[in-house]
């Protein structure tokens, strides 16, 4: 694949977890989470979104809504959790999107806030209509997605490289 193809990173907040006496770590998903994560999977596969790598954070709550959300998707894709994505910045979250290796050209991210919206929010260069204005607006909400394409190689990502072309919350 050469580096000038168009990529897509899809930026996909965890569901709604509960607050609880557990460790941060491990807080499982709220009812509501359980429903918004399968309704997330669905939007994704209703927007012809099938990544073919996805990583993921290894809290409880981001490894459950992948699994329920990758359920509703004509094919799962591989899935690597990776400890570096719970509580990541910006500079480590695009640290992490530029060791992805060139022959993922879709490529889909669960984690958490600030560090995701952060994340959407600095490589959209550009976006189609209000997208951008509703990203920032909503705060990047629980089951949040974000899609953004760009051209180049995972390790060009940076600042405004991206174009927000498609924004989905299941409340907003």
């Amino acid at each position: 694949m050469s580096a000038e193809t168009t990529r897509r990173v899809v930026i996909f907040r965890h569901a709604k977890a509960e607050w609880s006496d557990v460790d941060d770590h491990e807080r499982p998903l709220a009812d509501r989470g359980r429903k918004d994560a399968p309704a997330a999977g669905r939007w994704l596969a209703g927007a012809g979104i099938n990544p073919e790598l996805a990583l993921c954070s290894t809290a409880t709550r981001c490894r459950d809504a992948w699994k329920l959300a990758a359920a509703e998707l004509p094919q799962r894709p591989k899935s690597v959790y990776d400890d570096r994505l719970y509580e990541a910045s910006l500079g480590e979250l695009i640290a992490i999107l530029n060791e992805t290796s060139d022959e993922v050209r879709d490529l889909l991210v669960v984690g958490h806030n600030p560090g995701l919206h952060a994340l959407a929010d600095a490589l959209a260069g550009e976006a189609d209509g209000d997208l951008l204005p509703r990203l920032n607006r909503s705060g990047f909400p629980t089951s949040a997605i974000a899609v953004l394409t760009f051209s180049g190689s995972w390790k060009s990502v940076e600042h405004g490289i991206g174009k927000l072309v498609a924004f989905w919350a299941p409340h907003a």
